[in-house]
């Protein structure tokens, strides 16, 4: 395990829960299954949470990589409020090591100076409200390791009747888990294969875990829930693979469950594979549909077809999508398919949000928007 000492400096440093003193004198971290064991001075491999004065802080409390107003679909979740404006952001570092990471500036930061933004938690959720936003998103890295960070955010959104949104790795422990997911009210969960073999070559962790974490959030919350897959060519693209994975989703998660398969493109450390191919998303869908998955959805290409949502009993277009533009809306205030009656799983409002694609980036230190961006 790569172990980082800290810098003398310590900047948004807040003590945390889940952690435990070992035998020899080490403090080991349990938010998530990585449990990296620390001795003083040193951070695990997320890098935000360190060992201080023989206890488990936080060091990136209240700091930010940037603040955006995104489309909600962008997450993705093309089934919660849809065509709303949800505020992001993240902070620094990650608790998975993806060769392939396309956030890596700042999910593997070691700069402070990536945390150029910092705001309250009544901050972000004031902002979010004036903003129009319905929901604020915890994006760009993993917020298992901005727990209370995270949770602070969501409890100031509820008050003010902003909506809470993890996109998310799942990779975290029961009991942290459990707190955490008492806060949200959508997460997209990026299940990055369907092998031990991936997870621990390519992200060096393990999948069982996220596995649980999906159980448990469909089964044991409210929180509306949709899934992401980066299709890797090569490494996690095969009909075999997808097959067993889409078939347990419908098996352990339910037919309503999104699924989004998306185009990956070279990065990070992952530079000698090729652009997913177009073809590879239809194909990965096609298994899912034919599996029992009743909305998948194609990503990171144009493709409407793919990026619509139909009506599981009579086939009608239910919500038309070009890119993240809303282009048909078929659905009856109750979130039913205006032709057959069917229900659309999802959470909707009896009108669609109209923010379209537009991308907002925004200062939340002095509250300034910067518009036409």
């Amino acid at each position: 395990m790569d172990l980082e000492t800290l810098s003398p400096a310590l900047h948004s440093t807040v003590p945390t829960r889940y952690w435990h003193v070992l035998e020899d004198g080490r403090v080991q971290c349990d938010v998530c299954p990585r449990a990296c064991k620390l001795r003083e001075g040193q951070r695990g491999l997320c890098f935000v949470r360190a060992n201080q004065g023989g206890r488990i802080v936080l060091t990136t409390y209240g700091r930010s990589s940037g603040y955006c107003v995104d489309p909600i679909e962008k997450k993705p979740l093309n089934h919660f409020l849809p065509g709303t404006p949800v505020l992001s952001f993240g902070t620094a570092g990650c608790n998975l090591a993806c060769k392939f990471c396309h956030n890596w500036d700042i999910s593997k930061s070691r700069e402070m100076d990536t945390l150029a933004d910092h705001a309250s938690p009544d901050g972000i959720a004031r902002a979010a409200e004036e903003l129009g936003c319905r929901s604020v998103a915890f994006t760009y890295n993993d917020p298992v390791i901005f727990h209370e960070y995270a949770i602070d955010v969501a409890q100031a959104c509820r008050d003010r009747g902003i909506q809470s949104v993890a996109v998310t790795a799942g990779y975290v422990c029961a009991e942290p888990r459990a707190e955490f997911y008492r806060h949200m009210d959508a997460a997209n969960v990026d299940l990055k294969a369907f092998t031990e073999r991936f997870y621990h070559d390519v992200s060096a962790a393990r999948l069982e875990p996220v596995l649980e974490t999906l159980k448990y959030i469909r089964h044991e919350t409210n929180v509306w829930l949709e899934i992401t897959t980066l299709l890797i060519p090569g490494e996690n693209d095969s009909d075999e693979e997808l097959e067993r994975m889409t078939q347990w989703v419908v098996e352990h998660l339910g037919p309503d469950v999104p699924m989004h398969f998306t185009a990956f493109h070279p990065d990070y450390k992952l530079l000698d594979r090729p652009h997913t191919p177009p073809a590879t998303l239809t194909r990965a869908r096609r298994i899912a549909i034919r599996n029992g998955v009743r909305y998948a959805y194609t990503g990171n290409t144009h493709d409407r077809e793919g990026g619509s949502t139909y009506c599981h009993g009579c086939g009608e277009t239910l919500i038309g999508r070009d890119w993240y533009v809303l282009s048909e809306w078929k659905l009856t205030s109750e979130g039913r398919c205006q032709s057959c009656g069917a229900a659309c799983a999802g959470v909707f409002e009896a009108r669609p949000g109209t923010w379209g694609a537009r991308r907002l980036p925004v200062r939340l230190g002095g509250f300034s928007a910067y518009p036409g961006q």
